[in-house]
């Protein structure tokens, strides 16, 4: 019978996660990774698989429980709430931890050395995977009446997840709160919507 852990398994998960958000997976050192977590790499990797195997499960925590936003944005009446509980969310997100700024999906999926490739890859996939359900809430929304029969909604999905990633990266390199809600209010002020005086800011 193998030696039970001595290490809480869920908090060495946070840990992890904390440490390739703030540093990226490939940035994340398998000392940095041990230090967060308090467990040695032998036990670490017992418990997880390899590094890109504990990053996978670090990132599934992530979407669980700092995402949620996404899926509540579907569920909301108008597209243009809709792009706004996203785009929001998504200041609010990036701005919220001082010392991990922005995005962990975003920032791990640009550009990394051939051996990162897979990790690249799920980051991209999974991506595709949100703006896929955001333009099908779109096209609801158009059949519905709440966006005109001219509006893009490939394009206007596309959009929202452009202003997310950017709006990630320029939190990392310091831009306040203040400035990325004005870039959202900037942006919404375009929504192609009958019902912009609808939302409340």
């Amino acid at each position: 019978m193998g030696r039970q852990r001595e290490f809480d398994v869920d908090k060495a998960l946070d840990a992890a996660l904390c440490v390739f958000w703030r540093k990226g997976y490939e940035g994340a050192s398998y000392t940095d990774l041990t230090q967060a977590t308090g467990v040695e790499r032998p036990a670490l990797y017992s418990a997880f698989g390899n590094k890109e195997a504990l990053f996978r499960r670090a990132l599934e925590r992530y979407y669980e429980h700092y995402l949620d936003f996404f899926p509540a944005a579907l569920e909301q009446p108008t597209s243009l709430e809709v792009a706004a509980h996203i785009l929001r969310g998504a200041v609010e997100l990036s701005t919220r931890y001082p010392d991990r700024k922005g995005c962990l999906g975003i920032h791990g999926a640009l550009a990394g050395s051939d051996d990162a490739e897979p990790i690249r890859c799920t980051l991209i996939e999974a991506r595709a995977t949100a703006e896929t359900s955001l333009r099908e809430r779109f096209e609801r929304a158009k059949q519905e009446g709440d966006l005109p029969e001219t509006a893009n909604c490939t394009a206007l999905a596309a959009f929202v997840m452009a202003m997310t990633h950017g709006m990630a990266v320029q939190a990392k390199a310091g831009f306040s709160r203040d400035v990325l809600e004005a870039v959202v209010e900037q942006a919404l002020s375009t929504w192609p919507s009958k019902a912009l005086d609808t939302l409340e800011a």
